[in-house]
């Protein structure tokens, strides 16, 4: 009885597989192309670049049905009343109640100065080396960069030293600021270098990154910092995931740049990114670093890198935001 039971099951399975195979062999799953082929195409397009009024008005009417950006981008006390249940986006079987202790570090309603003209969004790449694009970056009206990036002198150039936004992760305040329970006078030293800017944190994204988001606030609170934190909205995040999951974007979860893109896009008139290239050569043919700052790595399987630049480079293309690589215009010709 054993055996034929067993039997069965690897027939099932079997039968199975065959079905999987024949599904892919009539509906191919679309191929990210290779990141020669990615290259090949930036320098056939060159300077090439025109702006899409009606693209970026179809973009952005996008976003704000499926995600309403305006609204709903942080956590706000407009937006999550005393009592609203926040469902954390990264862990779908947690959630926290809005009480007498959250509600008041939420801001009343959406803080930024809309309408927001020429938007720069900044990711951490190591395209950014030499690309001399911190003038062009510093031009923008309003300025977007991914969790804590280094400012210093060294960096200028490249990258500019205007923000006024700045996202980030607790897992950076975790490994670079011991928890912040020893000490919080480092990080807010450090933080003063992105200005009267808004700290921008997904304290509701995962557990045990709540804690850490808040103490992240109370210190800089506490400081009387010219600093801003925002929470991210969780439904936010969770709704601009599934925009981009039905676009072709499959990962377990965005990066933190294209959450940052999708925001600029529902809420600019013009956006620009820089330092998006999850490629190990640059337009060169050299080796590329992994950050402008360092060559660590991200989690391999978290994040679906090259499929949001393939996306992004799409949007390039049909004029809908600019994607910069290489070096800037002022010093060489632009991409």
């Amino acid at each position: 009885m054993f055996v034929r039971c067993y039997r069965g099951k690897l027939s099932v399975w079997a039968a199975l597989c065959v079905l999987v195979l024949c599904w892919f062999y009539i509906f191919p799953v679309y191929r990210i192309p290779r990141d020669k082929e990615i290259v090949e195409d930036v320098l056939r397009q060159g300077e090439q670049w025109q702006k899409n009024h009606t693209g970026i008005d179809l973009y952005r009417k996008l976003l704000s049905e499926c995600c309403d950006p305006r609204k709903m981008f942080a956590v706000t006390k407009e937006n999550s009343p005393i009592g609203k249940v926040l469902w954390y986006d990264g862990e779908f079987y947690h959630s926290h109640t809005v009480n007498n202790d959250t509600y008041p570090l939420f801001v009343p309603d959406n803080p930024l100065p809309l309408p927001l003209k020429k938007c720069a969004v900044v990711g951490n790449g190591g395209i950014l080396r030499n690309s001399k694009c911190g003038r062009d970056i510093d031009q923008a009206d309003f300025i977007m960069r991914c969790n804590l990036p280094p400012l210093s002198k060294e960096y200028v150039e490249d990258v500019g030293n205007r923000t006024h936004l700045v996202t980030a992760n607790p897992s950076i305040i975790e490994k670079r600021f011991q928890n912040l329970l020893l000490s919080r006078k480092d990080f807010v030293e450090k933080m003063k270098i992105y200005g009267s800017s808004h700290i921008y944190m997904p304290a509701f994204s995962m557990k045990p990154g709540t804690d850490l988001s808040m103490r992240a606030h109370y210190a800089l609170a506490d400081s009387s910092s010219n600093l801003t934190v925002l929470f991210a909205n969780p439904e936010f995040l969770r709704t601009v995931g599934k925009f981009w999951k039905a676009r072709g974007v499959h990962a377990k979860r965005l990066s933190t740049g294209l959450f940052l893109v999708s925001l600029a896009l529902g809420l600019c008139e013009e956006v620009t990114t820089y330092g998006f290239w999850p490629f190990s050569v640059g337009l060169d043919e050299q080796p590329v670093r992994h950050h402008y700052y360092d060559n660590i790595l991200p989690y391999k399987w978290f994040h679906a890198m090259p499929e949001e630049f393939v996306q992004l480079w799409h949007l390039h293309k049909s004029g809908v935001l600019r994607v910069r690589v290489g070096q800037c215009p002022h010093r060489r010709k632009e991409v």
